[in-house]
């Protein structure tokens, strides 16, 4: 046990960056510290005296396990949509700290590393963000140093390329925003006013075993669907899109996805499928 102690003290020392280092890859505090907790078991797993430098080998081990996580996720969403039960995606991390980690990553970014491939995301958020050289990068991703570079300067030009532009964000997620608080407040005329006249709703089959009706438009009958029924939910980035999840006690039971225009929201969809909800990237934000 006495032995254990300084690798567990250096290793506490590095899980702030090791925690960051993973939640920019990842765009999710409980998968980023899924993959430090990998990080530690595969540090005291490892010979003794055989890592020369612990932080370094630490950012390597943990960018090498979120970049496993990001294809393992990527070939989720490519497989058939009943591909049967799945585990649902942890959900136990606090709230606050991701939205705060959210907010110190930037909205726009952290929409557009969504749509970035796992190598360039490794790649971006390696360099840009945390300074690691090329001649480190290229092993993880397990490319040429001019190869790594080269995903680095294609993500990078998709982030400078304002996907979607950033100034839009802070209000669209101020719509989601008002509409969740009309919702808990069961004000109408608020609920109303942030609706498209023509507001589409409609729910996946899961959604609507779940008591939901499969479709309704107008910003009226919308308005009343949801008056007073967003108690537990809360607002979040949904594969890149601004929405909501209700998790009572961590447990992911929905999602909502909308699409907003001129300030209002014009589509709401409630998915309820476990399958689907397995593919989903989710960051809650407040």
């Amino acid at each position: 046990m006495a032995e254990n102690k300084p690798l567990a003290e250096d290793f506490e020392a590095q899980r702030p960056h090791l925690r960051a280092v993973a939640f920019r890859m990842l765009g999710s505090l409980a998968e980023a510290e899924d993959a430090v907790q990998e990080a530690w078991l595969r540090l005291q797993s490892a010979a003794p005296g055989k890592i020369d430098n612990p932080p370094a080998w630490l950012t390597t081990v943990v960018a090498r396990i979120c970049l496993d996580m990001l294809r393992a996720r990527k070939s989720r969403r490519e497989e058939p949509l009943d591909a049967g039960e799945r585990i649902l995606p942890r959900a136990e991390a606090d709230p606050e700290q991701e939205a705060l980690l959210a907010e110190a990553v930037g909205l726009a970014l952290m929409v557009v590393l969504t749509r970035l491939d796992p190598a360039e995301r490794i790649a971006f958020v390696l360099h840009d963000m945390f300074a690691l050289p090329f001649e480190d990068i290229a092993p993880i991703v397990d490319r040429s140093v001019d190869a790594a570079r080269q995903l680095a300067s294609r993500a990078r030009r998709r982030v400078q390329g304002g996907e979607p532009p950033a100034a839009e964000l802070p209000k669209q997620r101020a719509v989601v925003e008002a509409f969740l608080n009309a919702s808990r407040a069961n004000d109408l005329g608020a609920l109303i006013a942030v609706l498209d006249p023509d507001v589409a709703f409609r729910s996946d089959a899961a959604a609507i075993r779940m008591g939901g009706p499969e479709k309704v438009r107008g910003a009226e009958a919308v308005a009343r669907l949801f008056a007073g029924r967003a108690q537990a939910a809360r607002a979040a980035l949904v594969d890149g899109g601004f929405g909501a999840i209700v998790a009572p006690r961590g447990k992911l039971l929905l999602a909502l996805r909308t699409k907003i225009e001129n300030g209002r929201i014009v589509a709401i969809e409630a998915v309820a499928d476990r399958a689907v909800l397995q593919r989903l990237e989710l960051t809650t934000l407040s």
